[in-house]
């Protein structure tokens, strides 16, 4: 299986008027969303499952990739823990790729945990982590396939 997690690209700040599932990408953002949607059409396999928060910059980041394709999942809502994440995306078990358009912590926690990592995991905003479960004599094993940030493209 592969999963696919892109934090959203950079959104105005929170500020206390403000809902945080309001909050839309900057202009920055929008550029930073629009180079990784262009990289990722030139890698996703054709069969990805796309996955977004409901918050509305996971949203307009998604929308550089895809008008329609994609489903928004209340439970992948910003602080949604690492576990509900991987239950949603049916970890290791999906018969297809899973792009999941989400947020920190959440999404540095799902690396962490995969990559079995002993420190605290950050990804960069705008920035994919491509992951790809397999297994071998026996035993499943992670594989960081790619990490993609929009500065270095």
């Amino acid at each position: 299986m592969d999963l696919i997690l892109w934090r959203h690209a950079i959104a105005v700040d929170a500020d206390e008027g403000l809902d945080d599932l309001k909050r839309p990408l900057t202009e920055e953002g929008e550029e930073q969303a629009k180079e990784m949607a262009a990289w990722l059409k030139r890698h996703l396999p054709k069969d990805t499952r796309i996955l977004t928060s409901p918050a509305l910059r996971t949203r307009q980041t998604v929308l550089r990739l895809t008008k329609t394709d994609y489903s928004v999942v209340n439970e992948l809502a910003p602080n949604a823990t690492s576990d509900t994440l991987l239950k949603v995306v049916n970890w290791p078990l999906s018969e297809e790729p899973v792009l999941v358009v989400g947020h920190q912590p959440t999404l540095g926690e799902v690396a962490q945990k995969l990559l079995g990592m002993q420190m605290s995991c950050s990804i960069k905003k705008g920035a994919v982590w491509w992951l790809h479960h397999r297994v071998r004599d026996g035993k499943g094993q992670v594989i960081l396939k790619a990490v993609q940030n929009p500065r270095m493209l």
